[in-house]
């Protein structure tokens, strides 16, 4: 029995998959996790990793591996290979300014013809403008610009900063299309090095960016093992789910997102929808939420209860929480683009101002800002079939329910599983044999119960800016 190993290394935790290889069945697994905060020293991202392979009984039998991991973050490293300053995260919002100007320099038209995308603070390319603004003498030390996945990727294969035992072998650094679509310097082309001195300030010809591998390429670890590319956290989610074409993701975790799987392009100079590639060969319009399930998190606080009392009290309101909406921006908003935003409450009144219409429109606001991206891939000429639900919050039966009134397309929630990390087995799989697994994910994902409420929509659309 060949065995092929997955990682998950997102914001909060680092998740690890063993899975037959033949069969895709899961023989264990392992976690450990990250440090809070939208900045963040990659030497915890890389103990954690050890310590979550360690929790998953090793690697030792393992015949091929991948790492997909949370995309955008800002991994700076230095001619010997150390990292320059703790890494940007792509929900530190401190480049929105960065973001702003780089698309007035350059065009929103330009940008998202070159690279599928149109700045915004998530994305790597603003965060080195930021650095070039901010701290200009560490910036001018950059040599190489990894994300999270490469980074780490390069780690297990034996690579790191100089020693009396090795080079930095900068070269070493590899990508798939996926992350690298996130950056805002790649395209359908290659990387744009232009782009790429433009935020810098300076020339960057130098400066060593990953290869990026094509889905069936692979290297090798000092073991022999295959070593696939990697991916970014929702096209490894895509992989793990078998997602096909007029499928819709809606993932509601740390983050929300919303992304498609299509085969033509999108480039939306809006900068709402990411023209995002995924790790399959095809394109993932995706548009991402910065205000999620922490806002159900901070709702059962604020209320006393936890989620199974939450989603009772939402439950026991009516569609629409009797004219109460939440607008869930409490940490500012990627999409819409409102990085300085604060959430607001509106529609409050003695009758509507209820435990369980507050519930309610909690979850309520999270889901229709969701369906507003949803909306907005659309409109990109994306179609849509239905819905998968996944993450954390997808199995509270609140969400589930209010989903099925929100969004017009049916709604399935697979079971909950580590998608990303499993996605990630998927194509350390196709490195080992050469084809992709077919492994189904949510051949038997129930519907959610339920029908269209469309007045749910209307009354929060009516409250945005």
């Amino acid at each position: 029995m060949a065995l092929v190993m997955g990682v998950d290394s997102s914001t909060q935790s680092c998740k690890v998959v063993v899975r037959d290889a033949a069969t895709g069945a899961v023989v264990r697994t392992g976690r450990a996790p990250h440090p809070e905060g939208t900045e963040v020293d990659p030497e915890a991202w890389w103990d954690a990793l050890q310590r979550a392979i360690a929790d998953a009984g090793g690697m030792d039998d393992v015949a091929a591996w991948s790492i997909a991991g949370q995309q955008h973050g800002l991994v700076a490293l230095d001619s010997r290979g150390e990292v320059i300053r703790p890494a940007l995260l792509w929900n530190d919002t401190r480049s929105a300014g960065a973001a702003a100007c780089l698309t007035a320099e350059l065009g929103a038209d330009h940008l998202a013809e070159r690279t599928g995308v149109v700045p915004v603070a998530s994305f790597t390319v603003t965060k080195l403008r930021w650095m070039a603004d901010h701290e200009p003498s560490d910036a001018a030390r950059i040599a190489a610009v990894a994300l999270p996945h490469d980074w780490l990727t390069w780690r297990l294969r034996g690579f790191g900063p100089v020693s009396e035992r090795q080079d930095a072998r900068l070269d070493e650094l590899i990508t798939d299309r996926s992350d690298a679509s996130g950056t805002g310097y790649w395209g359908a082309d290659g990387y744009d090095r232009d782009i790429l001195s433009h935020a810098l300030r300076r020339d960057a010809a130098r400066v060593v960016l990953p290869r990026v591998l094509h889905p069936h390429e692979h290297v090798s670890d000092p073991d022999g093992r295959r070593v696939a590319p990697g991916a970014g956290d929702n096209a490894g989610a895509a992989l793990g789910l078998g997602a096909r074409q007029g499928d819709a993701v809606v993932s509601i975790g740390t983050s929300g997102t919303v992304f498609a799987v299509t085969d033509a392009p999108v480039r939306d100079a809006s900068g709402t929808v990411a023209g995002f590639a995924d790790a399959a060969g095809g394109w993932l319009p995706l548009i991402a939420t910065l205000n999620a399930a922490r806002v159900m998190d901070a709702t059962a606080a604020l209320l006393g209860v936890d989620h199974h009392a939450l989603s009772d009290l939402a439950l026991a309101a009516e569609p629409g929480a009797g004219g109460l909406v939440l607008q869930p921006w409490f940490e500012g908003e990627r999409t819409p683009n409102r990085p300085d935003a604060t959430a607001t409450l509106f529609g409050m009144t003695l009758a509507s101002t209820t435990r369980e219409n507050l519930a309610r429109a909690a979850i309520e606001g999270v889901l229709c800002g969701l369906a507003e991206g949803l909306d907005a891939i659309r409109r990109q000429g994306v179609e849509v079939g239905r819905v998968l639900l996944t993450g954390g919050a997808a199995q509270n039966p609140a969400v589930q329910r209010i989903a099925s009134e929100v969004f017009d397309v049916p709604v399935v929630v697979p079971q909950p599983q580590e998608y990303v990390a499993l996605g990630a087995c998927a194509q350390a799989a196709w490195a080992l044999t050469g084809s992709r697994p077919a492994w189904a994910a949510d051949a038997d994902a129930p519907a959610a119960t339920g029908a269209p409420v469309s007045s749910i929509r209307s009354q929060y659309a009516a409250r945005l800016p």
